[in-house]
């Protein structure tokens, strides 16, 4: 087994490969992870090939419709899926904006939302109900965080005529990982279909999604993953592709005849792929993938985070001016903290405090919160100076 010491001192040198570590102190993996160095430079590299071979012409299409395949491939390896179910998208929201609209959705049908959404999806949600005169509701799971059951939450909001639930697999505002298998065949049984916002679980939690189920998987590449801003991705399990009309559709998404003319839809993800993307990024986020593999699987690396994510928990649980939204030890990287005593402005003071002595972290608007995001290459020595100008900041302010 091998040894703390040994592991912070690997992570050490792994660290050397992420630039913007160098200045800095940073918690906020859960906004956007820092680009490694060997994804920049194969950034560089390959729009420079594209523009030796192009940038338009038949080679550098070839070309760039092989590489479409390679970052699927890398993205299908560590989703354990299918690459023919992977759509390409810009953000999560792209790709959860796909299913949202390509449902056919009649008056009377009903959408299920937890509380704990993120603003995007909210509103998304809010137009599908207004323009299609469908009920969205939503179910209370930030209750559940430290007592409750979530899976019996989401049963007790369903309703017969439920269409579609809309849950994050990680909690963006307080940490929690939802027991998602478990929720996914209580929505099965009501034959309503489920879209994963995985803005924090994708490059967190190790996964498989042929085996979770769910319908429609909406990721992205800048965060836990550490990619390049503008590439993500959603996955669309087989048995509901025909479900999904695509709202948007473009070259990418057309098999076309000897002319040229498009005569059908491809049957897998590409169906939901529009046009032109900034394929350099593409080569970005395969090269971070492989970093990230470099180091250890989708398990050590998530059982890393965990160990972070406690270490830091526990620094902070003792701190007499702070409570932690867990009760208990996180079970991902996202550490909430509040003030015992606070007035609406604590937080953001806070923020900015840290934010003067190069510490990087985030405000939370629901619950009002200060959110810590921890990497598997986090290391002790920030999470202990972060506790340390916590407690200093708290020492000169007044949180009354």
């Amino acid at each position: 087994m091998t040894s703390v010491s040994a592991i912070q001192t690997d992570l050490h040198h792994h660290r050397e490969q992420f630039p913007a570590l160098a200045n800095k102190l940073y918690f906020n993996y859960g906004g956007q992870g820092p680009l490694p160095k060997q994804a920049i430079d194969a950034m560089i590299q390959t729009e420079t090939h594209i523009q030796q071979l192009g940038p338009f012409g038949n080679e550098v299409g070839r070309w760039i419709g092989s590489y479409n395949q390679t970052i699927k491939q890398a993205i299908a390896t560590e989703l354990n899926a299918p690459p023919e179910t992977i759509t390409l998208t810009e953000n999560v929201t792209m790709g959860c904006n796909i299913p949202l609209w390509g449902i056919d959705w009649h008056p009377g049908d009903h959408l299920l939302l937890s509380d704990c959404e993120h603003q995007g999806v909210i509103a998304a949600a809010k137009e599908i109900g207004r323009r299609f005169h469908v009920e969205v509701t939503t179910c209370p799971l930030m209750a559940t965080l430290n007592d409750g059951d979530p899976v019996a939450v989401v049963a007790q909001n369903l309703r017969p005529n439920t269409r579609l639930v809309i849950l994050s697999h990680v909690l963006w505002n307080t940490g929690q990982v939802l027991p998602l298998d478990r929720i996914i065949e209580v929505c099965r049984d009501n034959h309503s279909l489920i879209l994963v916002d995985a803005a924090q679980s994708v490059g967190l939690l190790p996964l498989n999604l042929t085996q979770l189920g769910a319908d429609f998987y909406a990721f992205t590449g800048h965060k836990w993953w550490c990619g390049p801003a503008g590439v993500g991705g959603l996955y669309v399990k087989p048995e509901a592709l025909e479900k999904l009309a695509p709202t948007f559709i473009g070259w990418r998404g057309v098999i076309k005849d000897s002319e040229g003319q498009p005569i059908d839809l491809f049957r897998d993800g590409r169906r939901y792929e529009v046009g032109t993307s900034a394929y350099s990024f593409y080569a970005g986020l395969v090269e971070a993938i492989a970093l990230h593999q470099q180091w250890g699987t989708a398990e050590e690396r998530y059982q890393q985070i965990c160990r972070n994510s406690e270490y830091l928990w526990r620094k902070l649980s003792v701190l007499p001016q702070i409570k932690c939204l867990r009760n208990s030890p996180p079970e991902s990287g996202l550490v909430s903290f509040q003030f015992v005593q606070h007035d609406s402005q604590i937080s953001f003071k806070l923020v900015q405090f840290l934010e003067t002595n190069k510490i990087f972290t985030r405000t939370i608007a629901k619950p009002d919160c200060v959110r810590a995001t921890v990497h598997y290459f986090t290391v002790d020595s920030e999470m202990d100076e972060l506790v340390e100008q916590i407690k200093k900041f708290s020492q000169y302010s007044s949180p009354i």
